[in-house]
C-alpha cells in the first residue's frame, strides 16, 4: 500500500512540472507585448517600456523567466492582476465563495433531478420517458455552456424575474459580508425578501 501511494505521489511531481511548463510556454507564445497591453491605448516611451520589461523580468532569458515563475509559484506568489493591480491570490479568495456556492447548487440540482431521472429512465428502457431524458441530456451536453448561461439568464431573470440580470444579488439589498458566501450572509442579514 505504501509503495502504491509513493508511486502515485511520484507521478505528481513530473505532472506538476509538465503542466507549469505547458502553461508557461503557451502564455509566452501568445502574440503581443504584455507591457504594452498594460499601457493600453495611451502607449509609453521606449525608456518606460524598457524599465517595465526589467521590472517584470521579461528582459531575462526564457529559462530564467521559467525559474522565477516556479519560484514564485512555490512561494505562493501568483503575481498581480494586470486589470485590477491586486494580488491574484487575494482576488481568488475573494471570488472563491461564489464558485463554491455555484458548485454546491449545481451538485444539488444534479443529484435531486438528474439521478432520479436517470434511474427511472434506466428502469423504463425505450419508453417515452427514457427518450425524453436522453434527448434532454444530449441537448444539455451538446450546447456550449455560455449559450446555456444566456438562455437561463433570459428565462430566470427576464421572463420569470426570479434572479438579478447581473451580479449575485439584487441592488435593492445590501448587507455586510460575514462569511463571504452570499447565500449564508443573506440568511444572516435577516432582511425579508433577500433570497426571493
Amino acid at each position: 500500500m505504501l509503495s502504491y501511494i509513493l508511486r502515485k505521489l511520484g507521478v505528481i511531481i513530473p505532472t506538476f512540472f509538465g503542466v507549469t511548463l505547458v502553461a508557461f510556454v503557451f502564455i509566452r507564445l501568445l502574440p503581443g507585448d504584455p507591457v504594452l497591453l498594460m499601457a493600453g491605448e495611451r502607449g509609453m516611451s521606449d525608456e518606460r517600456h524598457a524599465a517595465m520589461m526589467a521590472e517584470f523580468g521579461y528582459d531575462k532569458p526564457i529559462l530564467v523567466q521559467y525559474g522565477i515563475y516556479l519560484k514564485d509559484l512555490f512561494s505562493g506568489d501568483f503575481g498581480t492582476s494586470i486589470i485590477t493591480k491586486q494580488p491574484v491570490l487575494k482576488e481568488f479568495f475573494t471570488l472563491f465563495p461564489a464558485t463554491m456556492e455555484l458548485s454546491v447548487v449545481a451538485i444539488f440540482i444534479a443529484v435531486a433531478v438528474g439521478l432520479p431521472a436517470g434511474m427511472i429512465a434506466a428502469t423504463k428502457r425505450r419508453s417515452f420517458f427514457d427518450h425524453a431524458v436522453m434527448t434532454g441530456a444530449l441537448t444539455g451536453y451538446s450546447m456550449p455552456i455560455f449559450w446555456w448561461g444566456l438562455l437561463l439568464i433570459i428565462f430566470f431573470s427576464g421572463i420569470l424575474g426570479w434572479t438579478p440580470v447581473s451580479g449575485r444579488i439584487s441592488l435593492l439589498y445590501y448587507f455586510e459580508p460575514v462569511t463571504g458566501f452570499m447565500l449564508i450572509d443573506s440568511l444572516l442579514s435577516g432582511q425579508a425578501g433577500v433570497l426571493n
